[in-house]
């Protein structure tokens, strides 16, 4: 008699068309934040990043938390707190200022380094030990981003830099301590997103009337700007970012990032820029990468399989 291993060939299929749509639904967010550097160097009042963070993160969360209505318990007060200073209220100005101080492919190319950040605090935090398959593809990702969108006139700026790098790490943090702690039963990403604007939104208001105040004129442009950053690159993006966290592997999740800066070259392209051949590379580096990452050899997979599993810190909660 043959015994049944449980999984048919219908249910893979169902199995994988979820895995591809989560992963089409995460990607979302990186494609929107992708725009934020023609965003704010074309339509925002420049010198400004606290106050064009404060304009992202506060009005978003407050929506979250009115379509919501639920608010932290117990120790998810601190802990939204936590996230929200480094998913928004460390993220958006570093973000800004890096847009602001450096060319916008450089920016990216500081960004596209947080899947290796995220590779590291996950030994560090979730002592979950990345593969040598995410570790190399992780690598090809920079590289491939570096060809796409760095130049020979390329400037670095050491305040940029150190913003974007912060920036970065930021979110890195947040990510892992997200898987770690994952979210409250019967808590939704929308819930989570609007905590943390919120919490991030809610540090940057004090900073942004000390340190900055108000810009002296907002044209159209710029409330055009401030709605599409905080709307879909902000609640919508991050709700997406946060529902895909909580049901992909932290080494899959992370190098979707890389979407951001190619879609950042891909509006450079769009407004009359070409790409070089090395730039043609690294782009089709880059897609490998994020791609690749999805994906377990299966060798690798038996391994898992038989000897320690990935974690997965994540309670997979509906979204709300």
């Amino acid at each position: 008699m043959q015994r049944s291993t449980g999984h048919s060939p219908d249910s893979s299929r169902t199995s994988y068309t979820q895995q591809a749509t989560t992963v089409a639904l995460t990607a979302l967010a990186p494609v929107s934040w992708g725009t934020t550097y023609a965003v704010t160097t074309e339509l925002l009042p420049a010198g400004h990043p606290l106050f064009s963070g404060l304009m992202r993160a506060l009005p978003a969360g407050l929506a979250g938390l009115a379509i919501t209505r639920v608010l932290p318990r117990g120790d998810w007060w601190w802990k939204a707190a936590v996230l929200g200073v480094l998913n928004i209220g460390a993220l958006y100005p570093l973000l800004f200022v890096a847009a602001e101080r450096l060319p916008g492919g450089v920016a990216a190319t500081l960004g596209a380094t947080q899947p290796m950040l995220v590779a590291g605090l996950a030994i560090a935090v979730l002592h979950d030990r990345p593969s040598a398959w995410r570790w190399f593809w992780g690598v090809i990702g920079v590289v491939g981003v570096g060809l796409v969108v760095l130049g020979p006139n390329a400037r670095l700026d050491a305040v940029g830099v150190l913003a974007g790098l912060g920036g970065t790490a930021a979110m890195a943090g947040g990510i892992t301590l997200m898987k770690r702690w994952g979210r409250p039963p019967g808590t939704g990403a929308l819930t989570l997103a609007g905590w943390q604007l919120t919490a991030g939104g809610l540090l940057l208001l004090p900073l942004c009337l000390a340190v900055e105040g108000v810009p002296q004129r907002i044209d159209a442009g710029a409330v055009g700007g401030y709605l599409w950053l905080g709307s879909v690159g902000g609640l919508i993006a991050h709700t997406l970012w946060f529902r895909g966290i909580g049901k992909l592997a932290v080494g899959a999740s992370a190098p979707l990032v890389l979407l951001s800066p190619l879609v950042a070259a891909g509006i450079g392209i769009g407004l009359g820029e070409s790409l070089s051949l090395p730039q043609t590379i690294g782009f089709l580096l880059a897609l490998a990468a994020l791609l690749a990452a999805q994906f377990t050899p299966r060798s690798m997979r038996g391994r898992l399989v038989r000897g320690r599993p990935a974690r997965d810190h994540f309670r997979r909660e509906p979204i709300r």
